[in-house]
């Protein structure tokens, strides 16, 4: 059995604050060589459209097909897809999607208006996008959450055209992907991946239409892919890997601690999975559980490199430190692994999920809990938030003057227009005001 090498380290230890500024410091490495890949993709489909898709698509997919039409996958193949599925599979994804739906509901944005004192209405009026695209990984696995978590908030937020993409190696769709987005409603499915179908999706092709913002994940290829086209449209964010941070006052089942680590780890070599402990002895015997339990897990290569290069598990002196490395941090997930969690939760002011208790483990976030689990890595939780009905929402501003209220606002906005040097402006405005 290999040996576990895996970061132990005390607050209190000299050297700590080096070690942890090593884990804070995880943004992703730019690989030149996939960005200049990246750049032709995009560049060959803007202007080849079908053609390039179709070449890329049998090149990267080893799918050949003889138009684009024929990867679009059909009503009925998707509908077939949700009724061949298990009973369980099926009312698994369903109860998912309830819970989706039902949170999401809760965070539609609506248009208001009011009148202020000289009849001048002002307002905000919001209106879903018109057409968005999610991307859905494929390929070494399947994620039929992820067409739940992207596609349900577009619906709630009542966009009218939701298309999907999703690699489809050697022509194989997964069944439990196609019955998600049944479940979800999605209106299209195309069998398309990488940064083509990011292309597609950015530019339109004579079969694909274009969007006016692309969500979900993918692999590097797809994020530089979707780096590059904001801009031309929208995107939700660029994912890093998958990080958890467990905050534990030494009271959970040691296993429980061990494996939520691995459920995070697992996903990637790259992942981040840290313990945050109160208490040094429930620190050892989460090692030791860890280095029991390891040895059973299926992906235990991608865990035990994910663990290696940024896990760690860290002794802490109290709560108040634990928060402060965990604000530090600013991690996708932060399991609060504690007898009292709300008001440790309200000292945590970056997190993009924060999962309370010692029963509500990280997975739960992942596939069925509500809230949606596409959220902020690589310390963007600084800045950012979880996907949401807002994203595919926009907001216009109202305005509408009485001719006082234009009078009023003109004398004030020609003051300032012409303390900036702009004349014209300064006399737009002064043309509306009232001549006595």
């Amino acid at each position: 059995m290999q040996t576990l090498r895996l970061r132990m380290l005390n607050s209190r230890d000299h050297g700590f604050e080096a070690e942890f500024e090593r884990l804070c410091n995880r943004a992703r490495d730019d690989d030149g060589r996939v960005e200049d890949t990246v750049r032709e993709i995009l560049t060959r489909v803007r202007a080849q459209g079908d053609s390039a898709i179709l070449e890329y698509t049998r090149r990267l997919d080893e799918h050949d097909v003889a138009t684009v039409a024929e990867l679009e996958v059909t009503r009925e193949r998707i509908g077939q897809a949700a009724a061949s599925l298990p009973p369980a599979q099926r009312e698994a994804l369903q109860h998912a999607a309830s819970r989706i739906r039902d949170y999401h509901e809760r965070q539609r944005l609506e248009s208001w208006r009011y009148e202020d004192g000289e009849g001048t209405l002002l307002g905000q009026q919001v209106m879903p996008l018109e057409r968005v695209g999610i991307y859905v990984p494929g390929g070494k696995a399947a994620y039929p959450s992820s067409v739940l978590m992207n596609a349900l908030p577009a619906k709630v937020a009542e966009v009218p055209e939701v298309i999907m993409v999703v690699p489809a190696p050697a022509g194989e769709l997964n069944d439990m992907v196609l019955a998600a987005a049944h479940i979800a409603d999605v209106d299209r499915v195309f069998a398309i991946g990488g940064a083509q179908a990011i292309a597609a999706l950015a530019y339109g092709t004579e079969t694909v239409p274009r969007v006016d913002k692309i969500v979900g994940p993918g692999n590097a290829y797809v994020a530089a892919a979707k780096r590059a086209v904001f801009g031309d449209v929208g995107i939700d964010m660029i994912a890093g890997p998958s990080e958890v941070v467990v905050v534990c006052d030494g009271q959970t089942d040691p296993a429980w601690v061990a494996m939520d680590l691995f459920a995070q780890a697992e996903h990637d070599e790259n992942a981040q999975a840290i313990l945050i402990s109160l208490d040094e002895s429930f620190t050892e015997r989460v090692h030791g559980a860890i280095e029991q339990l390891l040895d059973g897990m299926e992906r235990r290569s991608i865990i035990t490199a994910a663990l290696e290069r940024q896990g760690a598990l860290i002794t802490v002196d109290g709560l108040s430190e634990a928060i402060d490395l965990v604000n530090r941090l600013a991690p996708e997930h932060l399991e609060l692994s504690i007898a009292d969690p709300l008001p440790v939760a309200q000292r945590v002011r970056h997190a993009g999920a924060i999962l309370m208790g010692r029963y509500t483990a990280e997975v739960l976030g992942d596939y069925c809990a509500g809230p949606n689990h596409v959220l902020p890595t690589s310390g963007t939780a600084r800045f950012s938030s979880p996907l949401g009905v807002y994203d595919f929402q926009k907001r216009t501003s109202l305005v509408s003057c009485s001719q006082e209220g234009a009078a009023r606002l003109s004398r004030t906005a020609a003051v300032l227009a012409r303390g900036e040097g702009l004349s014209a402006h300064a006399r737009s405005a002064e043309y509306r005001i009232k001549k006595k």
